[in-house]
């Protein structure tokens, strides 16, 4: 019995040891737990998740984990942060540094954590106060010696830091970037040293300033296109309606000539589109200086790109050249030369304006609303109309060279049109076409109607977008039309999608002519632009 008794007073006094401890270990003494808490984003596509950066000092043995699905470059963090205070005379305690990255259960990818954990880390310390930190979104990567190193996302990084009612802190290279969000107040800084200044009171930084709107670069003439007449109409048609287009010729026949000046009629990007445009830049990192351009972006990838290089993906899932080309065009020389699984992939893209890069442990979805110009030559050796210069396999080699092209790709071109060799008579003659700037003025008038048409906003912004019951709205047709296609319809053999973007075209070239209806002529000649191909389907 009095052995019970020791028992049970050895036991009431080791839990109440225990009970004393705990309770020091957040209120008193050396043992107390520091939490502090910073903000930091995750990039999901063009849009920016936020994370909270909570970082813990408690005692135990010394160490400094990290916590919260990092990747191997957020895991190195640690290191990074370690020395760049270091350099800073800064000595961490001897105790146990977690970091947790909230919420736990998304991946965390990117170098851009180092700025958010110091903060959180220096918070935790009570060397930088913690409602200071806790209002602001750090993103940013350190160097060993406390510089700041540019990141990519800072633009999507402001936008999440406004709607979360948050400044954002980042390196001062990218300071112009996420400065257009004017609901945001960005602080950017050239090394850790400063923000601890600012933070302090000792030196305060001034807000950043946005980047200027950069001056488009001079594009190439279309007058400068000797020939071709047919093939520069198409390529007004096209850049008036964002329809996609092919051309097919021999080489040398100015396929590449057409699509370079096809910039210089397209107009402006509105603010909407830039802003769009600019996101996807931004985290591809491709935006110089933090200027946003009004240039309609012109991708033209080599026909030996990858699919992830096109359509997107990699180990981050990052956007690929479709997305790179939203808002803007996207020309692919040698369009049979890309391989197969590239070019079946183009398919959804095309009809939905946006791309799904699914991955392991992501799926991430791209806008890619873009204009396909798509360029070929009509057989491998390229001369199938010269019956003197064409190979002996002719005219197999053609059929077998744009079989490539699977049949439902082809449908979904608007526009194919043959680019024929221009002769030296034409060469010979001066230059007597239209500039770019007389094409580009009435392609924004054509698209200022569609503006009109579809209103700011909506769903659909030009002729190429529409489809059910609107685009019977807005090109009804009338009887003498209605046969014509009909029975162009049987002759060429148009499935359901042709039939409607022959409709679409139609509109565009009502447009381009300043007509409310859509009338025969503009029928007939969207049914001209629509080459026969191998099969429809």
């Amino acid at each position: 019995m009095a052995r019970s008794g020791a028992a049970l007073a050895r036991s009431t006094r080791v839990n109440h040891s225990l009970t004393t401890r705990a309770a020091g270990c957040r209120v008193t003494g050396e043992n107390r737990t520091l939490v502090a808490e910073a903000y930091t984003v995750a990039f999901e596509g063009v849009s920016a998740r936020m994370v909270e950066v909570q970082c813990a000092v408690t005692p135990g043995l010394p160490a400094f984990s990290i916590v919260g699905l990092p990747d191997k470059a957020v895991s190195e963090a640690r290191e990074r942060v370690r020395t760049a205070l270091s350099s800073l005379s800064i000595a961490l305690p001897s105790k146990r540094i977690t970091v947790n990255l909230s919420p736990a259960d998304l991946p965390k990818e990117g170098s851009h954590f180092d700025l958010a954990i110091a903060m959180s880390l220096l918070a935790a310390l009570e060397i930088l106060p913690r409602d200071a930190v806790a209002g602001a979104v750090a993103l940013g990567e350190l160097s060993l010696d406390g510089t700041l190193v540019p990141v990519a996302g800072a633009l999507p990084a402001a936008l999440a830091a406004a709607e979360g009612a948050r400044g954002l802190v980042c390196p001062r290279a990218c300071g112009a970037e996420a400065a257009w969000v004017e609901a945001c107040q960005v602080i950017g800084a050239d090394s850790l040293l400063q923000l601890l200044q600012h933070f302090t009171g000792q030196a305060p930084l001034s807000p950043c300033r946005a980047g200027e709107v950069q001056t488009p670069p001079a594009h190439r003439d279309l007058a400068d296109v000797k020939g071709q007449e047919r093939a520069k109409r198409a390529l007004e048609i096209a850049a008036a309606g964002r329809h996609h287009l092919m051309l097919v010729g021999t080489p040398g026949s100015g396929k590449s000539m057409l699509a370079a000046r096809l910039p210089g009629l397209l107009p402006p990007l509105s603010p909407v589109e830039a802003l769009e445009t600019s996101m996807i830049h931004s985290l591809a990192g491709l935006l110089d200086e933090g200027g946003i351009s009004r240039a309609r972006p012109f991708r033209a990838p080599h026909h030996t790109a990858s699919m992830a290089a096109i359509v997107g993906g990699g180990r981050r899932a990052a956007p690929g050249e479709i997305s790179l080309a939203h808002n803007g065009v996207l020309f692919m020389d040698e369009f049979p030369e890309f391989p197969r699984t590239v070019l079946e992939t183009l398919r959804q893209p095309v009809e939905t304006g946006e791309v799904m890069v699914a991955r392991a442990n992501a799926h991430v979805t791209y806008p890619c609303r873009f204009m396909l110009v798509a360029a070929a030559n009509p057989c491998r050796c390229g001369y199938l109309p010269d019956a003197a210069r064409a190979c002996a396999r002719a005219p197999g080699c053609g059929e077998e060279y744009l079989g490539r092209i699977s049949g439902p790709l082809m449908d979904r071109f608007d526009l194919r049109v043959e680019v024929p060799p221009v002769s030296m008579r034409d060469l010979d003659a001066p230059s007597s076409g239209e500039s770019s700037l007389v094409v580009a003025d009435r392609v924004a008038a054509a698209r200022a109607r569609q503006g009109a048409r579809y209103g700011a906003g909506g769903r659909f912004r030009t002729n190429a977008d529409v489809e059910g019951r609107m685009l019977e709205e807005i090109a009804p047709l009338d009887r003498e039309s209605r046969d014509l296609i009909g029975r162009a319809a049987e002759r060429m053999g148009l499935s359901a999608r042709g039939y409607h973007r022959v409709l679409r075209v139609a509109r565009t070239i009502a447009d381009l002519d300043g007509a409310e209806a859509v009338e025969r002529p503009h029928v007939a000649e969207a049914l001209g632009y629509r080459l026969v191909s191998r099969r429809e389907d």
